[in-house]
């Protein structure tokens, strides 16, 4: 099993001058330590307008960021908004690549759309039409990353005519791909197109099952076509993170910001809000009252436990019930709601000393049978997906010059 962390870049109010300073420069200082520990995967996800929420508008800056001070851990767009209102797809190109050259080949591509009117509205993006808008997207940036030149294409929410999309990335034909999931439907959508699937709905191992065989059932099936030039047959899931050899002390440090995640997004996709003036944090304290130490008084005893919260042991059992259930990676949620920069560094070095080891070491050879097991499924779903053909020399069109050029006394002048 192959472990991630997750970014939100999440600021709960009230906001105090240089915090969202201390956020971002906190966030790089976990990235570096994750990369340092072996930690796989570092997600960033693209947010706009979400306050308290997040605060994550331009992954591709931090990311660039993070390659500058790491040497192997993956660094994953989760997602990239890819309709054009927000990234025009030549420029998620461009971005994409620039970023792959400078990591040396560590990028990861996460499609996505977004969900809340505040999003979806600040760009007067159609919500009944943003899947299609960001498939029809995402197919074109692979093959923008892809052919040389791209071809040009004149598609039903954009069109962009031949040009060479450059720089092309070091992962050929391009990084791998996935796109965001929270239910069995877009599960299925996922596994249709041949794409990772990074499930954002905490659920638990029973629950995953069911998705990681909906999931590499449809990947082996008629059913699979692939959107880009490959196919990333992966699901990763998201997972609450705190541990601490104390539960009790695990709990106090890491689920009032674990529940403060699901809560501001909640509040955020439903009711009306006023841009600027949300109350996410006060709201959310004033309803949940003295949970956290109810909470720790169930888990001194036989009660139940929050997965991916609790001593190293708890949390070793919560991933193998995981893996047992077919998933590739967990991505852990530690930086949410108020959880401690101190606390969060502590609760990554704890678990790579305690937990990371037994589980990466069986990573390899769990991913080499895999691969063994789906290369002749994967190679017919390649074969299914229609592919965009590139141009033969005399076929690229002439980019005619746009000013008239005219011999002047032996030089040439424009007019």
């Amino acid at each position: 099993m192959r472990f991630g962390v997750f970014y939100e870049m999440q600021l709960p109010k009230p906001w105090r001058p240089g915090d969202e300073h201390r956020l971002f420069h906190q966030a790089l200082e976990q990235v570096v330590l994750a990369d340092r520990l072996g930690y796989d995967y570092a997600w960033e996800v693209e947010h706009h307008f979400l306050d308290e929420y997040s605060h994550s508008s331009a992954p591709e800056v931090f990311l660039a960021a993070a390659a500058g001070r790491t040497k192997s851990i993956r660094l994953g767009h989760g997602i990239r908004q890819v309709i054009p209102n927000y990234n025009h797809p030549a420029r998620t190109a461009e971005c994409l690549a620039t970023l792959d050259i400078l990591s040396d080949g560590r990028v990861e591509f996460g499609i996505g759309e977004g969900a809340t009117r505040l999003e979806l509205g600040g760009f007067k993006i159609p919500a009944k039409e943003k899947r299609a808008m960001s498939l029809e997207a995402g197919e074109q940036i692979a093959n923008m990353m892809a052919l040389d030149p791209y071809p040009g294409f004149e598609g039903k929410y954009f069109s962009m005519p031949c040009r060479n999309v450059l720089p092309k990335p070091v992962q050929k034909p391009h990084p791998p791909m996935w796109i965001a999931c929270t239910n069995r439907d877009t599960i299925k959508l996922a596994a249709s197109l041949g794409l990772g699937a990074l499930a954002f709905s905490f659920v638990d191992p029973q629950e995953a099952r069911t998705w990681s065989e909906i999931y590499y059932g449809i990947i082996k099936s008629e059913a699979c076509v692939p959107l880009g030039h490959t196919v990333n047959a992966n699901i990763a899931m998201v997972s609450s993170f705190s541990i601490h050899k104390d539960r009790g002390e695990a709990i106090r440090r890491g689920h009032e910001g674990f529940e403060f995640f699901g809560y501001a997004l909640n509040a955020l996709v439903a009711p009306d809000t006023v841009p600027g003036r949300t109350n996410l944090w006060g709201e959310y304290l004033a309803k949940r009252g003295n949970r956290t130490e109810e909470l720790v008084a169930a888990a001194a005893g036989e009660g139940v436990r929050s997965a991916g919260i609790g001593t190293p042991d708890d949390m070793r059992a919560h991933l193998h019930a995981l893996e047992e259930a077919g998933v590739d990676q967990v991505i852990f949620l530690q930086q949410a709601g108020r959880n401690k920069h101190d606390d969060i560094c502590a609760s990554l070095e704890l678990f790579a000393q305690t937990v990371m080891p037994e589980f990466k070491g069986a990573a390899a050879g769990r991913e080499a049978k895999k691969r063994a097991e789906l290369k002749p499924f994967i190679e017919a779903a390649l074969n299914r997906k229609v592919w965009m053909k590139p141009l033969a020399d005399f076929a690229i069109p002439l980019v005619q010059a746009s000013v008239k050029k005219a011999q002047i006394g032996g030089t040439l002048a424009s007019e």
